[in-house]
């Protein structure tokens, strides 16, 4: 099986047909639940902004946004990890791919991937919506 090396969403190994949500490889940014929370309603609410699949784990600790195969390389946000795929990409279907965890926004029901230049903003907007809220109480 042939892998892509490129850096557009979700991209297929497959050249010259648009990926699908079962052959799309993708990697995936890891936030506390919080924060991943209000950023999934940051990108919802923005304009034209859309948000792809979006996994919650069983503890409830953290959450993960499906982005672009390639992003780890360069993701840098400070309180998130992305975890590169190495080619093998994580692949969307309607259940799980990870046990203990289920769909917040399950693939179909979202985008391929969501940007990372608007997943960065959402959650860098995230945080100091957080801060300021903590910092009233």
């Amino acid at each position: 099986m042939e892998t892509s090396q490129s850096n557009d969403p979700c991209t297929s190994g497959a050249s010259g047909t648009a990926p699908t949500a079962r052959d799309a490889a993708c990697d995936l940014v890891t936030v506390p639940a919080r924060q991943g929370l209000e950023a999934v309603d940051i990108l919802r609410r923005g304009a034209g902004e859309a948000v792809g699949p979006v996994l919650h784990d069983g503890g409830c600790d953290t959450l993960g946004f499906l982005v672009p195969a390639g992003t780890a390389a360069c993701w840098d946000v400070p309180g998130s990890t992305c975890t590169e795929t190495n080619g093998r990409g994580l692949r969307l279907y309607p259940e799980s791919p990870v046990e203990g965890a289920a769909w917040l926004l399950p693939p179909g029901e979202a985008d391929l991937a969501t940007d990372p230049v608007v997943l960065r903003r959402a959650l860098g907007e995230a945080a100091r919506t957080i801060e300021a809220a903590d910092g009233c109480r």
